[in-house]
This record gives structure tokens, C-alpha cells and sequence, in this order.
């Protein structure tokens, strides 16, 4: 008998753990890393019985549960008393980081992305190891992996882009104005997980300059023929 409460502890804090996670790393985003971040608008109920569909009003959504809503982006913050009210009212939201957002006077910006669909980003990957190219945290769901750059301006983007002999329509980038989903959330495209997760300890994490990745995930699309428009 004394097993079965145990037992019992166990199954219930497994069931909570996910709302838990969601808001200890919305904190740990705000607080120790200084990324201005806000909740997602998250899948509707009936979405995950009966397929994906988003909460917010557009059937046709292309990023269902995973886009800020209400509050909208300019809200995202880095003030831990509204971090906490956010996911103590919603605790199933996707946690949301509002790329290249300015995190402060002093305190720089918010990263920024640059994603793909996941079968040119693991061989995007590889060649970046075997260039010996540094990188930072790398974020994937099942359909997509996202390369975490140092902040960029659309002048810097320009130049890159306009030297390339062709950009795949698939290739993403999250820059000043911009969002992505951070870990652990839940979004339709599936879990978000790391796929290179940043090192332990309190300070951000150090990402590199995007001219260091945008070769690499041009060649990684060309040769994979993923040139679909972007969604």
C-alpha cells in the first residue's frame, strides 16, 4: 500500500512537469539569458484530438501554435514578474523569443535565426563541423532546425543575400522583428527541442555572426533541392 501514493506522486508530477518546464525556461530565457520573450498563442483544444490546427482566428494558419497573438511581439519582455503572470495564466503557451529584440540600454539584443527544413539543416550542420565553424545553441522540430546567430541588420542581411547565386525560397530569417519558438515548446510543426543545446551556466549563450552559417545553408538547400517557398 505505502508503494501505490508513490507511485501516484510520480504519474501526477510527470503530468505537470511539461507547464512546469514551459515556465522555469520562459524564466531562465527573461532572466539569466536577458532574451525578451512572451507566450505563444498556443494549438486549439479540439486541434490535438482531430489534427493541427492554431487557436488564433486564421484557419490557414502556416505557424499554428506558434506565434505570438495577444499580447502581441512588441510585448515581449525580459521583466520576470511578467514572465511569471504570462505562464501562471496560460502554462501550457509556447514560449516565444522576439528575435533581435533589444533586451536594454546596456544589455545588447535578443539573437537572431536562421532556419530550414530539417533534412538540408543536418547536412548544413555537418559541413559547418567540418569547417570547424563555432556555433551556438541550434534549435529543431520535426520539419525545421534553426541556427541561433549574433544579431544582424537587413543592410548586413542584403549583402550576403545579394551574393549568393541563388537563395532558396525555404530558407528563413529571423531577424529584428521576427519570432521563434524556443524548447520545450509545443507547437503544430511538434515538439521544440535543442538540437545543440547551450552550455550549462547563467550567462547567454554565445551565438555566431550569420556570415558564418549563410554559405553553408544555401549549399545545404541547393544540393538537397528544397526550394520550396517559404511558408
Amino acid at each position: 500500500m505505502r508503494e501505490i501514493p508513490g507511485r501516484r506522486r510520480r504519474i501526477l508530477s510527470r503530468r505537470d512537469s511539461g507547464k512546469s518546464d514551459l515556465t522555469s525556461a520562459a524564466l531562465t530565457y527573461a532572466t539569466a539569458w536577458r532574451w525578451p520573450v512572451l507566450p505563444g498563442i498556443a494549438l486549439a483544444a479540439a486541434g490535438r484530438r482531430d489534427g493541427v490546427r492554431c487557436a488564433c482566428p486564421d484557419p490557414d494558419c502556416t505557424v499554428p501554435g506558434a506565434h505570438p497573438f495577444d499580447p502581441g511581439l512588441l510585448a515581449a519582455t525580459t521583466d520576470e514578474r511578467m514572465v511569471r503572470w504570462w505562464w501562471a495564466n496560460r502554462p501550457d503557451a509556447p514560449v516565444i523569443l522576439a528575435t533581435g529584440a533589444s533586451s536594454g540600454a546596456s544589455e545588447g539584443r535578443a539573437p537572431c535565426a536562421v532556419s530550414l527544413p530539417a533534412v538540408a539543416g543536418a547536412r548544413a550542420l555537418a559541413a559547418l563541423d567540418r569547417a570547424d565553424v563555432r556555433l551556438g545553441p541550434v534549435i529543431a522540430t520535426p520539419e525545421r532546425i534553426a541556427i541561433l546567430v549574433a544579431p544582424y541588420s537587413l543592410a548586413q542581411l542584403g549583402e550576403l543575400l545579394y551574393a549568393q547565386d541563388f537563395v532558396p525560397g525555404s530558407l528563413r530569417f529571423h531577424g529584428e522583428g521576427g519570432y521563434l519558438a524556443l524548447p520545450p515548446s509545443g507547437t503544430g510543426a511538434g515538439q521544440v527541442r535543442w538540437e545543440r543545446a547551450p552550455l550549462p551556466g547563467s550567462a547567454a549563450p554565445w551565438t555566431p555572426d550569420v556570415e558564418a552559417v549563410v554559405d553553408a545553408v544555401v549549399e545545404a538547400l541547393t544540393r538537397t533541392g528544397v526550394s520550396a517557398p517559404e511558408l
